[in-house]
């Protein structure tokens, strides 16, 4: 089904603007993605923040050019899906996990920070732990210092107490 002029600006305007706010670009291709399982994948997409769209690439092209993701505008062929997300690993991550699960869905390569990613970059990205998990580590690592300091000197008090005592 072919769009009018009107209709493709509107396409063109709305992922102009989901290329704006995002940090991330994944490209997959979906040929013999069952509908039952690309609805799966939306779903789980929605959940994560993640805006996946499936565009006519011409659109596509046109959408990112000028933005950080027209480096990957060459990459733009075959039957696409196209998944922007503002958390830097969460497009690579939903894409990733879900390309384990199943194998019709191929990971093409992708856009983060300006650069382009091949599908082995793509896959190093969505196994950075998320923010909430990064934030926990350092604050076990801050934490970890002080509590073995408290462990020793409750151990020198108890051992002063001990020789007081006798």
């Amino acid at each position: 089904m072919s769009l009018n002029r009107s209709e493709k600006e509107a396409v063109i305007t709305e992922v102009t603007g989901l290329a704006a706010q995002a940090q991330t670009l994944v490209l997959a291709e979906y040929r013999g993605v069952t509908v039952a399982a690309m609805t799966k994948l939306r779903s789980e997409a929605r959940k994560q923040g993640v805006s996946l769209s499936v565009l006519k690439n011409t659109l596509a092209r046109r959408a990112v050019a000028g933005s950080a993701f027209e480096v990957v505008s060459d990459q733009m062929t075959g039957p696409l899906i196209y998944g922007f997300s503002v958390d830097a690993v969460a497009a690579a991550r939903v894409v990733a996990d879900f390309a384990k699960t199943n194998d019709k869905l191929v990971i093409r390569g992708g856009a983060f920070a300006g650069k382009a990613l091949d599908v082995n970059g793509v896959k190093q990205l969505a196994s950075i732990p998320s923010k909430e998990v990064l934030l926990a580590q350092l604050c076990g690592l801050l934490k970890s210092p002080i509590s073995r300091t408290a462990v020793v000197l409750g151990a020198l008090a108890a051992k002063k107490g001990e020789t007081a005592a006798a």
